[in-house]
């Protein structure tokens, strides 16, 4: 919806795309469908779900056997962003390097998006 022709709305490394067809082949499911929701003391928070039906005014990006569909109210959010996937010895998890991101919180969890998205949303 919001997308360049030629080019995909977001990007994954190899480590996210692998983590997620891992996640795909354990379980009946489609992919994820990544989100954006008010919360967070930044003011927004990312969301990621397994979904078993595609809906059709979802964004579907696929790469290497990986799927991720991009919520509607989300795409002007996430468009650009780079999904990744990162293991350390305290945690793993999926982090977003999203340019259009102008503010997060200390503890990385939550968000804030360029003011002009906002408003013209």
């Amino acid at each position: 919806m919001f997308g360049i022709p030629g080019k995909q709305a977001v990007t994954m490394t190899e480590a996210a795309a692998t983590q997620i067809a891992r996640l795909m082949a354990k379980g009946e499911t489609k992919g994820l469908r990544i989100g954006v929701k008010k919360g967070g003391c930044a003011g927004m928070e990312y969301t990621m779900d397994y979904v078993s039906e595609v809906d059709p005014h979802d964004e579907v990006v696929e790469q290497n056997g990986a799927r991720v569909m991009i919520a509607p109210m989300a795409q002007m959010f996430l468009f650009g962003t780079e999904i990744d996937y990162t293991v350390s010895l305290l945690e793993s998890g999926f982090h977003f390097n999203n340019p259009n991101v102008s503010e997060a919180c200390g503890c990385g969890e939550s968000i804030k998006f360029d003011e002009s998205l906002i408003q013209n949303k």
